[in-house]
């Protein structure tokens, strides 16, 4: 609530669900030491942990999948970190290789687009030339890369994350 002063507008209550005060407390309203959020928009009758719960596309949701994947990859935080050449300047690619003791584990390519447009990238990765990348939060297997310049296409503000396996048979 951007309207309380000092940084009282961060440190309104959790909105639990759409009932009173937002299930935060059974309290009278004057009772409480910050207002819940009223707004019809964004107000605890609308915006609560309860119905983002409910939906698959909620941000919540989204957070815990992110957290799933990261969970499944340790090399996200205790990897090595090599970044790659591109075509595009608004497109940043990296790779994430797995720590010495995992040699087990497969790296990860990372590419953001940074633009507002999307974007065409093409990747130089002919040093990783026969793995197969898949995607981390869908499990879609792409192309496998070659010797030419690896291309893929990033909406606005989009990610990919890529898994590159070893070939099969």
């Amino acid at each position: 609530n951007i309207y309380l002063g000092d940084r009282d507008g961060v440190r309104t209550p959790m909105q639990w669900n759409p009932d009173r005060n937002g299930g935060f407390s059974s309290a009278d309203f004057a009772q409480l030491y910050l207002p819940p959020l009223m707004d019809p928009v964004y107000g605890f009758q609308a915006v609560n942990v309860e119905a983002e719960r409910r939906d698959p596309g909620s941000f919540l949701n989204w957070l815990r999948r992110m957290l799933h994947v990261r969970r499944q990859h340790q090399l996200f935080g205790l990897g090595g970190f090599e970044t790659f050449e591109v075509s595009t300047p608004s497109v940043f690619a990296f790779l994430r290789t797995p720590p010495e003791a995992d040699e087990s584990a497969n790296p990860v390519l990372c590419v953001n687009n940074f633009s507002s447009a999307a974007q065409p990238v093409e990747l130089f990765l002919s040093h990783m030339a026969g793995r197969v990348p898949v995607e981390l939060l869908g499990g879609v297997a792409f192309p496998s890369i070659g010797e030419l310049p690896y291309f893929v296409t990033l909406p606005p503000y989009e990610f990919l994350w890529f898994e590159l396996t070893e070939p099969s048979g």
